[in-house]
């Protein structure tokens, strides 16, 4: 059981006790104070009152809270005596819209394929809140290995194991090795036959019920007949609150550009990105979903190269 699960039911706890506690102290009823919030128009269910008094759930979102507002006033106590033990919220908040982050209706076909094919339901229930991808790149200027660290969420219901895939638009691969780091367990690999999308479950340690969340890791190492990638990058089908991409050349192969490339269902957009920082490239967005980002890199001129 994670440490964030024991909070938020210590949290829920603490409310409920409080709630029990200023009831009987009143001598009053749920029924009673449930009639009595009606009356100044607050429409909270008796279930909902139960919930609140039991432990089960608790309040969320502005008009529960005007109900709170209303029962410390109906119970005699000070205002802000109940809220106090509420803590930060645990609603996922808004999500926005669930997107195949490309605009290639093909490669999503096969990314439907590699779903069904490993078991998982598409589009997948969870989100990345937070992602932050690390690549190494070797002295000759290609993609060695990666691993990516993530805080996920679950967003409906129950889930107990997320797809992660590798995608290569236009470009058929053999199969890399994706490997769990920690948070959970590799139970299914799925590879499709145009050799652009691979695939694996992440079984995690812990089932996950909205709005739980895990942190995880996996990495991706890339077998001898793997053609050279110089890119690298994170697709997103939700907004995520950050996603880090960092790029770490070897100092034997620092390139002579890059590009940070962003791509949304909607298009592409280029960038030249200097290199002033040494032998690494870190690219930052926040709040960014659906869509990917990534960097391209090369040696020699780039004639093309935006900017």
């Amino acid at each position: 059981m994670s440490y964030e699960y024991d909070e938020r039911r210590s949290v829920s706890d603490a409310f409920a006790a409080a709630l029990r506690d200023a009831i009987n102290a009143r001598h009053v009823t749920l029924s009673w104070l449930h009639q009595q919030l009606n009356m100044r128009g607050n429409r909270v269910s008796m279930a909902t009152l139960s919930y609140w008094r039991s432990g089960a759930r608790r309040p969320e979102g502005a008009q529960s809270l005007a109900a709170l507002v209303d029962i410390e006033d109906l119970l005699g106590l000070d205002a802000g005596a109940l809220r106090r033990h509420l803590g930060p919220t645990n609603r996922t908040g808004p999500l926005g819209p669930n997107r195949f982050p490309l605009d290639e209706e093909e490669l999503e076909r096969a990314v439907m394929v590699a779903f069904e094919a490993l078991g998982a339901s598409y589009p997948d229930t969870s989100r990345e809140l937070t992602t932050h991808s690390v690549t190494d790149v070797d002295a000759d200027g290609n993609v060695a290995y990666s691993i990516t660290r993530s805080i996920v969420q679950s967003t409906i219901g129950t889930i107990t194991a997320i797809p992660f895939l590798e995608i290569t638009p236009g470009v058929s691969t053999p199969a890399p090795v994706l490997s769990a780091v920690s948070g959970g367990r590799i139970t299914a690999r799925y590879s499709h036959p145009d050799g652009e999308v691979h695939g694996v479950l992440f079984e995690l340690d812990v089932p996950l019920t909205a709005p739980d969340t895990a942190m995880v890791e996996w990495s991706v190492t890339y077998p001898p007949d793997y053609p050279p990638m110089r890119d690298t990058g994170h697709a997103l089908a939700q907004k995520a609150r950050e996603l880090l991409v960092w790029t770490r050349f070897h100092p034997d192969a620092v390139p002579d550009w890059c590009e940070e490339r962003v791509e949304t269902p909607e298009g592409v957009t280029v960038t030249a990105v200097p290199l002033t920082r040494g032998t690494s490239v870190h690219l930052v967005r926040r709040a960014f979903g659906p869509g990917a980002l990534g960097l391209h890199w090369g040696y020699g001129t780039r004639e093309d190269q935006p900017g």
